[in-house]
């Protein structure tokens, strides 16, 4: 695949999406979008990618949010709307049935937070700034974060977060829930390369039914998430992974995935 502000690289089952617009700290313009929403539309489908990872170029920035330069031009409401309903990447995101784990080095501002909230888990490195700044450009987060931010951190806190755009460090991110492991800065790629080959490793099927089973049941009250846990949890008692994860584990082998 080839890209203009993005780089995609994959390998024994992970594939890696980079922000490549260092010189601005990977701040999000149309073609970064476009793109995003391309190559995760193509790996929501792609069989031989079990794990993503996602993070930016550089150590200054995850991504800094929105390109303001394109913010100057005033646009028609309709052509607006129309025009982000073609490059929502981050619902191109909730589709992939791959975990996705997100790298924070940097700034991880705005829409750039946005992207780490649509992502499945997320390691910040010990340098790295989060935070919905929008607020202080006269807007509100809209590419999620208003609706993801109080499902993980809950309502009280989000609501701090969103209405007064602060920034908080990686310790107090931890300490809120906001990302799931602190690392020593300049290390938050290997540690999301690391845990990313250790899920690769893992029954392909299993991997996604697991995420499948968490992230569609908390869309479900109990009683329907527990029936859909039980449905996926029969399924996959009928696949050939699940008789080669007893037969090498009765004979104390490493077992051999075939995803079927």
């Amino acid at each position: 695949m080839s890209y203009e502000a993005i780089r995609y690289e994959a390998a024994d089952g992970v594939a890696t999406v980079t922000l490549s617009r260092p010189d601005v700290h990977n701040a999000m313009n149309e073609t970064m979008r476009r793109e995003l929403t391309g190559c995760f539309e193509s790996l929501a489908t792609d069989e031989t990618v079990r794990v993503i990872v996602v993070t930016g170029a550089g150590t200054r920035a995850f991504s800094a949010g929105a390109d303001i330069r394109e913010f100057v031009a005033p646009q028609p409401p309709t052509r607006f709307r129309e025009q982000r309903r073609r490059v929502e990447f981050r619902q191109a995101m909730d589709r992939c049935p791959q975990p996705i784990v997100a790298a924070i080095n940097g700034f991880a501002l705005g829409g750039g937070l946005e992207l780490a909230l649509a992502c499945d888990i997320r390691i910040a490195a010990a340098d790295a700034t989060l935070g919905l700044t929008e607020i202080n450009l006269a807007i509100i987060p809209g590419g999620g974060g208003t609706q993801r931010l109080p499902r993980l951190i809950g309502r009280g806190k989000a609501l701090e977060m969103i209405l007064t755009g602060a920034r908080l460090d990686a310790a107090e991110a931890h300490r809120l829930g906001l990302v799931e492991r602190v690392v020593p800065a300049g290390e938050a790629v290997a540690a999301a390369a690391e845990l990313a080959r250790t899920l690769a490793a893992k029954a392909p099927v299993a991997l996604r039914y697991a995420k499948e089973a968490v992230v569609k049941g908390l869309e479900l009250p109990l009683a329907d998430g527990l029936r859909l846990e039980g449905d996926l949890s029969t399924l996959l008692r009928t696949t050939e992974d699940r008789l080669e994860g007893a037969r090498a584990f009765l004979e104390k082998r490493p077992p051999r995935w075939q995803g079927q």
